[in-house]
């Protein structure tokens, strides 16, 4: 395959209202990776208020205090939250009742890692699929049933990966986990639709962000950069846009649907 030249980057696209007065909880939303930018253009697209969660409490401290500094620290919360634990999603959830309840869930956890399938442990693999399956399984579980008990007809979105339909050496872990997130989103969505809620996901292939460049070879990632239409890596925004017009009124007959952002779909 011949590689392209690198491409740059589209002008940022400000907000047009996409969300407004919608409450938004988005999990893994510390740091400069796509949960972050997710939080920030929910705020740029008017949602009332956004509740991060993540892992990481000093991240997350600092992603809350800048996005209250630039939006209102009105319309953003935080809570430290791992979503293997289900008693720290539900006090995710809970943070967002006195906004009036979440509206928009979106599931951005989720845990890597590189080894080969005869060097995996069990620990390896359980981690992975407990954080970045299970963990999204918990989340969809514990939002439907706030949505539902209040009879909003609210929008989950997923954050999949093109590694759950292709394959990619050492990744046996993150791709089970990652194509079992599509299967959840496909079924997660038909258990939901009488109750008037959406489930879908996204597909991204290769985001660039600071952690990213820290756990990757620069070979590595010249090479999956050669694999993209553009030549390039997404910015996170570029992702976090898709999740955005999932979570809006623009896709109100979307539901159960894996959308690719990426030149990989098979």
């Amino acid at each position: 395959m011949s590689v392209e030249p690198e491409q740059p980057a589209p002008d940022y696209v400000p907000g047009h209202g996409l969300l407004a007065e919608r409450v938004v909880v988005v999990t893994a939303a510390a740091g400069a990776g796509i949960g972050a930018a997710v939080a920030r253009r929910c705020l740029e697209e008017g949602a009332r208020a956004v509740v991060i969660g993540d892992a990481h409490e000093r991240r997350l401290a600092e992603a809350a205090a800048g996005l209250g500094a630039e939006f209102g620290a009105g319309r953003v919360a935080s809570v430290v939250c791992d979503v293997t634990r289900e008693e720290q999603v539900a006090a995710l959830l809970e943070a967002a009742e006195p906004f009036g309840g979440v509206e928009v869930m979106v599931n951005n956890a989720g845990l890597g890692g590189t080894a080969s399938i005869t060097e995996m442990t069990d620990e390896q693999w359980s981690s992975v699929l407990d954080v970045t399956l299970t963990g999204t399984f918990r989340c969809i579980r514990a939002a439907s049933r706030r949505m539902i008990a209040r009879g909003c007809r609210g929008v989950i979105v997923n954050n999949a990966s093109v590694i759950g339909w292709r394959a990619q050496e050492g990744q046996a872990h993150y791709a089970a986990a990652k194509a079992g997130v599509m299967a959840l989103t496909r079924s997660a969505a038909m258990d939901l639709a009488p109750s008037g809620i959406r489930v879908n996901a996204v597909s991204p292939s290769l985001a660039m962000h600071p952690f990213l460049e820290k756990v990757t070879t620069a070979e590595l990632l010249t090479e999956l950069k050669g694999r993209e239409a553009f030549g390039r890596a997404a910015e996170p925004w570029e992702v976090a846009n898709v999740m955005v017009f999932l979570a809006s009124a623009y896709s109100s007959y979307l539901t159960g649907e894996v959308v690719s952002v990426s030149s990989q779909h098979p």
